[in-house]
């Protein structure tokens, strides 16, 4: 079955969702992909407010190119206190797309497309993706494992088929690409387009620290581990000697907590909490507590460029 492309969802194009980063994203990042004819993504939790989500996306709307499209993502479980206004402003605001990331997108749908925004879901594997095609998904975002940030558990190749065999709606593909062959193997595979983050994390349109970019350039897929202690839900950052000295496992007391039915809930939100602070500030400022995300596909990060260049690298 052919499903539709990327570039015809989103009318890009070049098959390209720049991914949405917590804390990396920002609105000139993605002016610049939609100059280059791709699609951008900002978490809607790297605003603070309301009034600055707002902005952004009038920023964005005002900057909009043909053959670009920009989105948001949204955190649809409990731990985002603030999903509901973020998913009333964006559907108010009419965006091109909404992302959806841990939790059901069953209200996102529901309401995004009452307002004509097509809704994409972050899935892992089968069961999940079978679920957000029953809520009317328009496509669904396949994390594999070699994706930066929470990611699957399965191989790029394995996990496209897989969802294109047993699912009607388009694949687009989250991990693992960061050249234009790797871009052309994940559409080999029967991909309609790729997202891609890390390589974009040192841009020099990214809102994060220096130090955060050139460990981009510094470190490579070998230095790329697993933890457990920013969200509760395993997630990769870079094997840092603070990462090597804090360990990567939850504490021994949320693991116990964590047992508990009715407390696990409230574990997860206080570790996501501690966690997602502790990410900010190694980000936006110099520390020793340096925690940051990034996933294997920073191997190809040479040097900090333009998003342009980066884009280039994807596309030529």
């Amino acid at each position: 079955m052919n499903k539709q492309s990327l570039t015809d969802i989103l009318n890009i194009k070049h098959p390209v969702l720049m991914a949405p980063m917590f804390l990396v994203s920002n609105t000139k990042m993605v002016i610049e992909g939609m100059k280059c004819g791709i699609a951008g993504c900002i978490p809607a939790l790297n605003y603070r407010t309301l009034e600055e989500l707002k902005t952004a996306i009038q920023e964005l709307k005002a900057a909009k190119t043909e053959g670009g499209s920009f989105g948001f993502n949204l955190i649809v479980n409990k731990s985002n206190v603030k999903y509901k206004e973020q998913l009333r402003m964006l559907c108010d605001e009419k965006v091109d797309f909404i992302v959806t990331s841990l939790g059901s997108p069953e209200e996102t749908i529901r309401e995004a497309h009452k307002a004509g925004v097509k809704v994409f879901c972050d899935v892992t594997d089968l069961a999940y993706a079978k679920k957000v095609e029953s809520l009317g998904a328009d496509a669904i975002i396949a994390v594999n494992n070699q994706a930066g940030g929470h990611r699957g558990n399965i191989d790029p190749e394995a996990l496209i088929k897989l969802l294109n065999d047993n699912t009607a709606i388009p694949v687009i593909s989250a991990g693992g690409v960061s050249t234009k062959a790797d871009l052309d193997k994940m559409l080999s595979y029967g991909a309609v387009g790729v997202s891609v983050g890390s390589p974009f994390i040192a841009s020099e349109e990214s809102g994060v620290s220096q130090e955060y970019k050139q460990a981009c350039v510094d470190y490579g897929a070998g230095d790329i581990v697993m933890t457990e202690r920013i969200s509760g839900t395993p997630c990769t950052v870079i094997n840092t000697p603070y990462v090597q000295k804090v360990g990567t496992k939850q504490p021994w007391i949320e693991r116990i907590l964590n047992k508990n039915k009715k407390l696990k809930k409230w574990v997860k939100m206080f570790r996501f909490y501690i966690g997602m602070k502790a990410t900010e500030k190694a980000a936006k400022e110099v520390t020793y507590k340096t925690v940051w995300v990034a996933g294997p596909s920073i191997e190809e990060t040479r040097a900090i460029l333009p998003v342009q260049q980066i884009v280039q690298k994807l596309i030529q």
